[in-house]
């Protein structure tokens, strides 16, 4: 899939090919909103707390006696059916709402609302941008002469302060490492800017894992050190021939 570069004065200067690994992947639903309820659940800091009748102030005293007094009984004034008592399954601030996910799937994910903008002509990519200082004008009037729709994320390759800093005050742009690209950016903003060098990194950061070979060397001589009867065991320092040595004796 192939997607337009532009240049900083707005004009179209070729196109570039983006990997298929990442940006050619079915469109899966499913998985895209369960990564984002994971993201969002994890965003999550509980502040509402209610207190219980053992944490609350007072009703420690019994308020009148058991009986002969023509009134139901009672043992605490601050028991949940009083004013001012404890809440009965009240929100408490140390619940967790931690979900995990498989680190495949987040990233199938990830690749999967990727493509789907890629097949929707919602990403393009500029060759670069270059600025003495950071200046928050010159950088809206780029975006307005770029063909892209307002709400847009800027993933840049690495660390740009020129970037960062001219984009941080436009409510309509958010710009983000390549390496940080997650799927509730993604899903909440309409168009995506890369640089030029931002696909080389998403490639070195998210393909790097797929790509590396199995290890395999520790499984074997487990295997090997089964079938052959010679375990390594954790006295082999101190044995010698399945006795202990004198040496170990005498320590």
């Amino acid at each position: 899939m192939k997607i337009d570069i532009y240049k900083q004065s707005g004009e179209k200067s070729g196109t570039m090919e983006l990997p298929k690994e990442i940006f050619e992947i079915p469109f899966n639903k499913d998985l895209i909103h369960q990564a984002l309820q994971r993201q969002l659940s994890n965003k999550r800091k509980p502040i509402a707390h209610a207190k219980t009748k053992g944490e609350v102030r007072g009703g420690g005293r019994k308020p009148y006696k058991q009986k002969h007094t023509g009134r139901a009984r009672q043992g605490s004034i601050r028991a949940p059916h009083f004013k001012g008592g404890g809440v009965t399954f009240g929100p408490r601030n140390v619940r967790n709402f931690v979900k995990d996910m498989p680190k495949k799937q987040r990233r199938l994910a990830l690749f999967s609302a990727l493509s789907e903008k890629a097949r929707n002509n919602e990403i393009i990519a500029l060759e670069d941008y270059k600025t003495e200082h950071p200046r928050t004008k010159d950088f809206a009037e780029m975006l307005k002469k770029l063909p892209i729709k307002r709400n847009v994320l800027v993933i840049i390759p690495e660390k740009d302060p020129n970037i960062q800093k001219s984009s941080k005050n436009i409510a309509f742009a958010k710009t983000i490492l390549a390496s940080y690209a997650n799927i509730h950016d993604l899903q909440k903003y309409r168009s995506i800017l890369l640089l030029k060098k931002t696909v080389e990194k998403m490639k070195e950061t998210f393909l790097e894992d797929s790509a590396k070979a199995p290890n395999t060397r520790r499984q074997e001589n487990f295997d090997r050190s089964v079938l052959s009867g010679t375990r390594e065991s954790k006295f082999s320092d101190n044995t010698v021939d399945g006795t202990f040595a004198e040496s170990s004796l005498t320590k």
